[in-house]
């Protein structure tokens, strides 16, 4: 018997406290080869090449903005993904959608937040077809140390609350709190290209990680 409470003692101490806290779950949203969750212009705007989603052309001005998203709704995360903007003609621009809705005039358009893709706009937070300007900018000099032009390049979006944090290449550039209490924190997540030039952006190894205190909607 008294083997069995010291047994019974020892199990007590070994177990370590609950923290009442789960782990992030990691939800991979792009397989790599399918548009399995995701709906836009997969006839003319985009495609799937070498395991990314690919938007535009090199060849053909892409006409207006065009923005490939997410079928579920997100809230509370992590994003992860990695870009590529290449071209050299006009407006040579993209970005990433997050708390994002679709709108019915344009229908092309979307409205919500971007972390924006392109010069004088790389590692910045946009807001899209709502205020309709930057909201928090990343420093040139840091962007230029950062940024590799023309090749692949990391982008990281934290979204926790109201708090909005974006790194690029592992280093954070904004930190942005939404003061404005009738900006919803929930939504799609999309990626775009933006119209008026000849250009081409690359998305792909798109993950989301859902933190403890919310997720997926």
């Amino acid at each position: 018997m008294r083997t069995i409470i010291f047994l019974l003692a020892l199990l007590v101490f070994c177990v370590p406290p609950s923290t009442g806290q789960s782990k992030a779950k990691r939800v991979q949203l792009f397989d790599g080869k399918t548009f399995k969750g995701w709906e836009g212009d997969t006839v003319n705007t985009w495609c799937i090449q070498e395991g990314a989603l690919v938007g535009g052309s090199l060849t053909e001005t892409v006409p207006h903005n065009e923005f490939i998203s997410t079928t579920e709704s997100y809230d509370n995360y992590v994003l992860k993904l990695k870009f590529k903007l290449t071209g050299d003609d006009g407006f040579i621009n993209g970005g990433v959608q997050f708390h994002s809705q679709r709108i019915a005039e344009p229908a092309y358009e979307m409205v919500g937040y971007q972390a924006d893709v392109g010069e004088g706009y790389w590692g910045s937070l946009y807001d899209e077809s709502r205020r309709n300007k930057l909201l928090a900018t990343a420093d040139p000099a840091q962007v230029k140390r950062l940024l590799r032009p023309n090749e692949w390049n990391d982008y990281e979006i934290h979204s926790e609350g109201r708090r909005i944090r974006i790194y690029l290449n592992g280093e954070k550039t904004v930190d942005y709190t939404e003061e404005d209490t009738t900006i919803p924190q929930s939504g799609l997540i999309a990626l775009q290209i933006h119209g008026g030039g000849k250009a081409q952006v690359f998305y792909k190894d798109i993950y989301l990680e859902e933190l403890p205190e919310k997720g997926k909607r």
